[in-house]
């Protein structure tokens, strides 16, 4: 009887063990999260990626990703994810997981202080009474050189209304750009922004 006993709870340890176990398709769907985790990675500027302390093999794996990833053929793309998302496995993805969060939620603040740039920047070159605005919302503003690009802006646009991408047209929403960002406590937008904005243009 006590054997009999002792073979039914070793068979019970042993399907609780089994039971324990995580499924092929929870393995699949922890791989793939990895894999799409590490794809985020390859869009994080390489200073944040280098403060989240990675082996090295997943630094190389992600430098040459960057290098690959845009123009490469669909297989070979997918073909180095999928070693991103193996090598993914050597680490905490928490924090990974936290900077691509905090990045996310950066870039998204930039664009809304973009757009804002941008509104003003509009509002400059067709409202003779939008400057006065600008110099009440924003200290420290050099009026001389505002009003300087303000001109060469409209200048600009009455010589080719089509365009909207001369000089001072970009010096104008650089200058905006810079006391939209201060009065939010930044120093700069990200490059990547910078670099968005002007293709709009």
């Amino acid at each position: 009887m006590n054997a009999d006993h002792d073979d039914q709870d070793d068979r019970a340890d042993f399907d609780d063990f089994e039971d324990d176990r995580p499924s092929k398709s929870q393995l699949k769907r922890d791989m793939d999260a990895l894999q799409a985790l590490g794809e985020e990675l390859l869009t994080l500027p390489e200073k944040r990626v280098a403060a989240l302390d990675l082996p090295e093999s997943l630094l190389d794996a992600i430098k040459e990703g960057r290098r690959i990833v845009a123009g490469t053929a669909r297989s070979g793309k997918k073909r180095h994810l999928q070693l991103i998302g193996k090598l993914m496995r050597q680490v905490d993805p928490e924090p990974i997981r936290e900077a691509v969060a905090e990045f996310k939620l950066g870039r998204a603040q930039d664009s809304l202080e973009l757009h804002q740039a941008e509104r003003w920047r509009v509002r400059l070159v067709e409202d003779d009474n939008a400057l006065q605005g600008f110099l009440d919302a924003f200290d420290e503003v050099d009026t001389q050189q505002l009003r300087s690009l303000i001109r060469a802006a409209r200048k600009d646009r009455a010589q080719a209304p089509e365009q909207r991408n001369g000089r001072a047209w970009r010096e104008l929403f650089q200058l905006v750009k810079s006391h939209v960002l201060a009065a939010k406590g930044q120093t700069s937008a990200d490059d990547d922004a910078d670099g968005a904005e002007d293709d709009d243009e």
